[in-house]
């Protein structure tokens, strides 16, 4: 992996890491890892199977037995596209669920380090740069806070036509964080050597211009 120049977005839901990994790596020409909707395709898998959550041994099967591909943004299990299936408050809540689960982690970690393929990657997540890519060239932590990560799903849910509450937004952010940052497995935490940055009052153009400005210094 050492000849292969990775860049880790983490962070909690909401704070704009997708936007801004995906910024990135169009800008660098590189491959793009979305570790969050890989973890809401093994949660859709599930459901669909009818599999109880509480049966460890066999959701760590579907996670073994996944079937996905990501294309041009597009997400497709088992020859179906489920991109806007799998981005539902039910399903991230559940992903956040299943990614607690040690044996899960372990299924889904060599598939996402063999995302790390010339000319580069850039990796989208919540342990992308503490345990998947340890050694990353640029790991950046980005949050922002709570109120404002409801305020941009609400937003986001209005503009597809779905109602939604800010304040019931707001505590099931919390209570995600809560779960992520308190599993015993790669818990939610940035790494010792990354960049922190809060999206509260920046916009993601400011965002972009500081993590490519951290980037161009690093010969990256």
């Amino acid at each position: 992996m050492a000849e292969i120049s990775v860049i880790t977005v983490d962070g909690p839901s909401g704070a704009g890491k997708g936007t801004l990994a995906s910024q990135l790596a169009t800008h660098f020409g590189w491959h793009l890892l979305d570790s969050g909707a890989l973890y809401r395709v093994v949660a859709y898998a599930v459901q669909q199977a009818e599999i109880d959550i509480a049966d460890v041994a066999q959701v760590t099967q579907a996670a073994c037995d996944l079937s996905v591909s990501f294309q041009s943004g597009r997400v497709v299990w088992q020859g179906t596209e489920i991109t806007d299936v799998i981005r539902t408050e039910q399903m991230g809540n559940l992903a956040s669920q299943l990614a607690a689960l040690s044996p899960v982690r372990a299924a889904l970690l060599d598939w996402q380090r063999q995302q790390a393929r010339a000319p580069g990657l850039v990796a989208d997540g919540r342990d992308m740069g503490t345990v998947v890519f340890p050694q990353a060239n640029l790991k950046i932590f980005l949050t922002a806070s709570a109120e404002e990560r409801a305020k941009r799903r609400y937003q986001q849910l209005e503009q597809r036509g779905i109602t939604a509450n800010i304040s019931s937004l707001a505590a099931t952010i919390r209570e995600r964080d809560e779960r992520d940052q308190q599993r015993s497995d790669s818990p939610l935490i940035p790494a010792p050597d990354a960049i922190l940055l809060d999206s509260t009052d920046r916009t993601i153009a400011e965002v972009f211009q500081r993590v490519l400005q951290v980037a161009c210094e690093r010969g990256l």
